[in-house]
């Protein structure tokens, strides 16, 4: 283990499973009406470790780090993947003079 001073340079994620009492809804049934559920802080979302509630300001965190991540994911998904003959076309090879892209052609 490494010693360091202060906080640490980056969040770390903290793995979030859907609350056991709500199962995710944010919200438990009352007599005659939903009301917030007090397990989970209305969020859904609990630490799967430990199971309990996290801080308000940590869960924004954490579900915008989560947020982020499926939004790089989508792009990623939505990039057209070249395949076929073209595929060798569409990127840099480095095999032509000072390595600039060579076809063959």
């Amino acid at each position: 283990m490494r010693k360091s001073h202060g906080p640490a340079l980056k969040k770390p994620m903290i793995d979030l499973a859907q609350c056991p009492l709500c199962r995710g809804r944010a919200v438990v049934k009352g007599v005659f009406y939903e009301l917030p559920c007090d397990h989970c802080s209305a969020s859904g979302w609990v630490a799967a470790a430990t199971g309990e509630a996290l801080a308000l300001d940590d869960l924004v965190t954490q579900l915008s780090m989560r947020l982020q991540a499926a939004i790089r994911q989508l792009e990623q998904l939505k990039r057209p993947q070249a395949g076929g003959p073209e595929a060798g076309y569409q990127g840099s090879n480095r095999r032509g003079a000072g390595g600039t892209n060579y076809t063959g052609d």
